[in-house]
């Protein structure tokens, strides 16, 4: 059975412990950075570590919404490692060594009941050793009559560190040295004033001092290492701390650690390389993705109960729980305490709770009070898009004003209630349709359909179904359309002629993008054979007159016979790609036609598949489709019902 001693005994052991257990938070861009710096502050290797994610890293999208990893780490198995004092307290024991990497040994006399004691400590580096003659002389001017040299040389030798006795002294009872204990602090503090001793008279041992502390009742937080210092090194008449109790500890309440900016007017500056900063990359959108943790509840600590020096219990209050702030398009994980979104899009915190919004309005223009948008969701433009910006949404893009020369790029559709002016470097690009009143000097491409109610004017408009301009006054005039399927205006081209307008149809502007890619490429290698293959036989006729050729022309003539093979097999593999696309344009099942519900005026360039036609008569109300390898112009047929239904929402 443990006695009350050896309970107070184990408690405090168990305390000594707890206090030298150690944790620090620390972030980093990856994992791994977080974890080499808690082993910086830890000064503990990283095998070493244990660690607890706070706060996962995001490595952000389309380069926004980059978040560090948090974590909270500590030592591996110190439990273990204190109470059996491994090598981890030994690397500690190197650490501090090496620090001074120069001590002399040290020997210490201490005069007890039991006789005189000599304890001899070994140098550390290149630090001097204690001498025979150092230890005789301590022991001589304590006053130690009867001294076994035998014994003090082997303690000497050996430098242990430990008390043994190799004499005796003359003991005077009444001159021994004695302490006066003193409790403060309500019980929380414990010092010792000690009176030197007399002639003759006993110091105080470890073990005396520690039994007076106990007598007195002071049982918890007792200082050993200050008690074995003071042994060596006695400071008399002097306050000595040598107990202190543990305060009470509240358990910290439950809070929210957000996973996101909280704060929605926080702007995010990107620096880049160069130290330049681009203003317009403001990152105030907080995109998250489907299943992607927002926010985690930290749970309430319980309270650690305090004691004095004197074993008293000191109570502690427990933290208290908080709900979790589930609002909408979120749930609860599993375990209760992560916060997960429902779907993509923007991570909000609207009165308290965390919602998921999956449209993001923009007040007003997209301008540098807003910089770029990048959104995983639709995103809503009230005003318009100003010359510089751009728009990126996984959803779809309504713009209520207009768009300039910006780059507007949507997984869904793109409405434009006004126009997009793209001034020659504007880009629109829908993954699905587009719809605007009307299109000029911009570069558009479309999944699904281009749906124009005014005109397109001096722009290169792709759609991988139809490109439809309705209303009275909707006109193509100038540029370059491709539909795979159809293009139908009021009217296409120009009365007064002047600009080249040419409508393609029945292609796959994805294929005619990529062979005309393949022919550009074909041509320069061709250009590129034609002069080495002209090198190599310059340097051939050489040396067939001279029957060889120096070093550098020789190995320049092996280097110009590989250029020439990679250039052949480069364009077998362009004619490859070529007829490749060619088969899946044949393969296309569609009825390309070009339709002008008023007029086609000379000087436009009308193309189906392959049959090139250049309009030099003006017609009225016609349709020009392919038949038999000709194209030819019919009654004009309107567009189908899905090309003139309007979106929802959009009354352009």
């Amino acid at each position: 059975m443990i006695d009350f001693v050896e309970l107070q005994r184990l408690m405090k052991e168990q305390l000594e412990i707890d206090r030298q257990i150690r944790t620090v938070d620390t972030e980093g861009e990856s994992l791994e950075d977080a974890l080499a710096k808690a082993s910086i502050l830890l000064d503990t290797p990283v095998r070493r570590l244990e660690y607890e994610i706070v706060k996962p890293g995001f490595h952000g999208i389309l380069g926004s919404g980059k978040k560090d990893w948090q974590i909270r780490a500590y030592v591996k198995d110190s439990y273990q490692a204190i109470r059996a004092g491994d090598s981890l307290a030994g690397e500690t024991e190197t650490a501090s060594s090496a620090i001074a990497v120069n001590k002399n040994g040290e020997a210490f006399v201490i005069l007890c009941s039991e006789g005189a004691m000599l304890k001899v400590t070994a140098p550390v580096g290149s630090g001097e050793k204690v001498t025979e003659a150092m230890a005789l002389q301590r022991l001589t001017a304590r006053n130690v009559k009867t001294i076994d040299k035998n014994l003090v040389r082997v303690v000497v030798a050996e430098a242990e560190g430990k008390y043994v006795m190799v004499g005796t002294f003359d003991r005077n009872y009444s001159h021994d040295s004695f302490l006066k204990l003193e409790v403060t602090d309500s019980d929380m503090k414990a010092y010792m004033i000690v009176q030197p001793p007399e002639s003759g008279g006993c110091d105080l041992t470890a073990d005396v001092i520690t039994n007076h502390l106990r007598n007195n009742r002071v049982v918890v937080g007792i200082k050993n290492d200050v008690i074995e210092a003071f042994v060596d090194n006695p400071i008399y008449k002097t306050q000595v701390l040598v107990a202190e109790g543990n305060r009470e500890v509240n358990g910290r309440n439950a809070y929210i650690e957000y996973l996101f900016e909280i704060n929605q007017n926080k702007v995010h500056l990107h620096e880049s390389r160069d130290g330049t900063i681009d203003f317009k990359d403001l990152q105030i959108i907080q995109n998250v993705v489907q299943n992607q943790p927002v926010a985690r509840k930290i749970p309430a600590q319980e309270g650690v109960k305090g004691r004095t020096v004197k074993g008293t219990y000191l109570p502690a209050k427990d933290g208290t729980d908080i709900p979790l702030p589930i609002g909408k398009n979120v749930h609860v994980a599993d375990d209760g305490e992560t916060i997960v979104a429902d779907i993509n899009g923007q991570v909000m915190l609207i009165s308290g709770l965390i919602n998921v919004e999956p449209v993001f309005v923009v007040q007003g223009n997209v301008s540098l009070k807003t910089g770029n948008i990048i959104f995983l969701g639709a995103v809503e433009v009230t005003g318009n898009v100003e010359d510089g910006f751009s728009v990126k949404a996984a959803g779809n893009i309504m713009v209520n004003g207009t768009v300039g020369s910006a780059e507007l790029e949507a997984e869904g559709d793109i409405i434009v209630r006004q126009g997009i002016t793209g001034k020659t470097k504007g880009s629109v690009k829908a993954g699905k349709s587009i719809w605007a009143r009307f299109i000029e000097n911009a570069v558009i491409e479309a999944g699904n359909m281009v749906i124009v109610s005014d005109g397109i004017i001096n722009s290169q408009v792709d759609s991988y179904k139809r490109i439809v301009c309705q209303g009275k006054r909707a006109r193509i005039v100038g540029g370059r359309l491709r539909a795979s399927e159809e293009i139908n205006a009021h009217v296409i081209g120009s009365s007064g002629g002047g600009t080249e307008t040419i409508c393609e149809a029945g292609i796959d502007p994805k294929i005619k993008k990529a062979v005309e890619k393949l022919i550009a490429d074909r041509g320069a290698k061709e250009k590129e054979l034609e002069t080495v293959t002209a090198e190599m036989q310059g340097l051939i006729n050489i040396k067939a007159q001279r029957k060889s050729l120096p070093e550098d022309k020789e190995f320049l003539l092996n280097e110009l016979m590989d250029q020439r093979n990679r250039l052949a097999e480069d364009l077998q593999r362009i004619a490859k790609e070529i007829a490749e696309h060619q088969q899946a344009q044949d393969k296309l099942k569609t009825r390309g036609r070009i339709s002008a519900a008023n007029a086609i005026y000379p000087g436009t360039k009308v193309q189906i598949l392959d049959v090139v036609e250049n309009i030099r008569s003006e017609y009225k109300a016609v349709t020009f489709i392919l038949e038999d390898g000709l194209i030819r112009a019919v009654k004009y047929e309107q567009p189908d019902e899905e090309a003139t239904r309007a979106p929802e929402g959009y009354n352009g």
